[in-house]
């Protein structure tokens, strides 16, 4: 197996049914990747071990799923020099506005890229982790452009079908 070059990092086992997705579309795209869980507030030594030697593992970009204060991405943001991407969670007494909150407020200085709150983020986050990958990845950037365009065709395919449901 390839060495990892995404971590997927969430505060909880409770997240590891939305990041699911971010692993689904990571390995759709063949990029290798690891899952670890480690809290911002139960385990901050952990964290930042884990997002310190990060880049010397080979990883190079990170994903960061947490729910209510949600200081996961910008603590593992401040221990390492990779790009983050953060993933709110969803739940809570705000519904996941808590968490969106305290990951797209980050200092200056420390950026955390910021996806939506569940589910769409946490696809979203595997394919913005893809689209960095694709940087130096000509054949990870055509696949890229492959799924896009997929998209694009199905999006026709439904209006064909509903274009013709519609017909007398």
């Amino acid at each position: 197996m390839t060495d990892p070059v995404v971590l997927i990092v969430m505060g909880s086992d409770s997240d590891l049914p939305t990041m699911e997705e971010s692993a689904n579309i990571l390995t759709d795209f063949g990029v290798p990747f690891e899952m670890r869980i480690s809290s911002a507030h139960r385990s901050p030594k952990r964290t930042a071990q884990l997002a310190g030697g990060a880049a010397a593992r080979g990883i190079q970009l990170i994903i960061a799923a947490a729910g209510m204060a949600a200081h996961l991405a910008g603590v593992i943001a401040a221990e390492t020099t990779l790009p983050v991407i953060g993933v709110p969670m969803g739940g809570g007494a705000l519904s996941g506005m808590d968490a969106l909150y305290a990951t797209v407020q980050m200092p200056g200085g420390i950026p955390v890229a910021t996806m939506a709150i569940g589910k769409a983020g946490a696809k979203n986050a595997a394919l913005f982790a893809v689209q960095i990958l694709s940087l130096a990845d000509p054949a990870l950037a055509r696949k890229f452009a492959a799924y896009r365009e997929q998209m694009a065709v199905e999006v026709e395919q439904k209006d064909d079908a509903l274009q013709a449901s519609r017909q007398p």
